[in-house]
């Protein structure tokens, strides 16, 4: 009973019964990236979404993929066997409000120490 709930009101977790109801219903799949998320449209291909594989997280989803969703491209990535450019960077995830967040020199959140920085830094005086 409890994961009937869940399926029924977590959207996080993976799709919601009323979302599968909607892809048996209006949608069809179209492909599957190699994180294992599901891309979907619907009939008359006027809307396009992917059902995340684990945690929602939409830095998981790769550049061919995106361009796609986003109506950039209509060549599905699967129909014109896309492959990455060599300077397109491997997946990371999106660090924002862990311990491994960008920290820039001098941020109040940086760990390093203020004795480390580098010195020069003169404040502005309107003389």
């Amino acid at each position: 009973m409890l994961n009937f709930i869940r399926r029924l009101f977590i959207w996080w977790e993976g799709h919601t019964i009323g979302t599968q109801f909607a892809i048996w219903r209006f949608g069809k799949k179209v492909g599957e990236d190699q994180f294992g998320n599901c891309y979907f449209e619907n009939k008359d291909g006027s809307r396009r979404w992917v059902m995340y594989e684990g945690e929602a997280d939409p830095t998981k989803i790769p550049a061919g993929w995106h361009s796609w969703m986003h109506h950039t491209s209509n060549d599905c990535p699967v129909d014109v066997d896309y492959q990455p450019k060599e300077w397109e960077a491997e997946h990371t995830p999106n660090y924002t409000g862990t311990a491994k967040a960008y920290r820039p020199r001098g941020s109040m959140a940086s760990t390093q120490d203020s004795a480390e920085l580098e010195p020069g830094y003169s404040s502005w005086s309107p003389e």
